[in-house]
This record gives C-alpha cells, structure tokens and sequence, in this order.
C-alpha cells in the first residue's frame, strides 16, 4: 500500500527529529512503496513559514529539494478528495487533516502520522495511521 506523509511527518523525517518514531522511521524509508506529500501540507507549511508560527532550515522554496531528495511525490487535490472531505464527520476543523484523511481515503494509502485523530476518520477503511 502506497503511504502518505502528514506535514509533521514530513519535516521531522528531513530534519531528523528526535520525536519521529522507529516505525515511522521504517515505514518512511522502505523503497518498496512510493511515498506522497499532500500539497496541503506544503500549502500548510508555506503558511505556517510566511506568518511566523514554523521555522525551517533555509527558504521554503528549499522545501521541494528536501522532496525530490527524498523521492516523494506530490498528490494533488482533487475533486474526489473534497466530496469525501465534506462528508466526513467533524472530529476536528482542521481543514489540512480533513483534506489529508480524505486523500488517504479516496487513494487507498496508509497515513505516516503521530496524529491519532486520524484513526477516527479511518475507522470504516482499510486505511491505517502508522506511527
């Protein structure tokens, strides 16, 4: 099963976060299975980056570096993700987690997240939250 990275994910993997599990470790590293980045996430991060409230190493457009490095590919939104995202039910306002939990939804990927709110969006799917 192709795996999804959450935003969290993405930038403690590259940054090498003491707080990134073994399993999201493995998980993030296994060459047998392609790996995606939400481009909410990196919408999320573009924001997060302009307005202050998220520090990374250099420039955001370094980001795409750390993507292409890492062999993730970007998964655009699309149309079938917002009818799934506007029918789950609200267990958060979040609107990067909801569009991510309905890309793993609709795409059939297993999510590399520490956020267990996720496993309530999960729970009439085969999709699984890895952490």
């Amino acid at each position: 099963m192709n795996i999804l990275w959450d935003t969290h994910t993405f930038l403690w993997f590259i940054s090498g976060h003491k707080d990134l599990s073994k399993v999201a470790k493995v998980e993030a590293s296994d060459p047998q299975k392609v790996h995606f980045l939400s481009i909410a996430s990196l919408w999320e991060v573009s924001i997060k980056t302009a307005i202050g409230k998220l520090e990374i190493n250099g420039p955001y457009a370094s980001v795409i570096d750390d993507v292409l490095k890492n062999q993730i590919q970007i998964l655009p939104i699309s149309f079938e993700h917002t009818v799934i995202q506007n029918k789950l039910p609200f267990h958060e306002r979040d609107p990067f987690d909801r569009i991510i939990a309905s890309q793993c939804i609709a795409e059939n990927m297993n999510l590399i997240s520490k956020d267990d709110i996720f496993d309530k969006y999960f729970e009439n799917s085969s999709v699984k939250r890895i952490w």
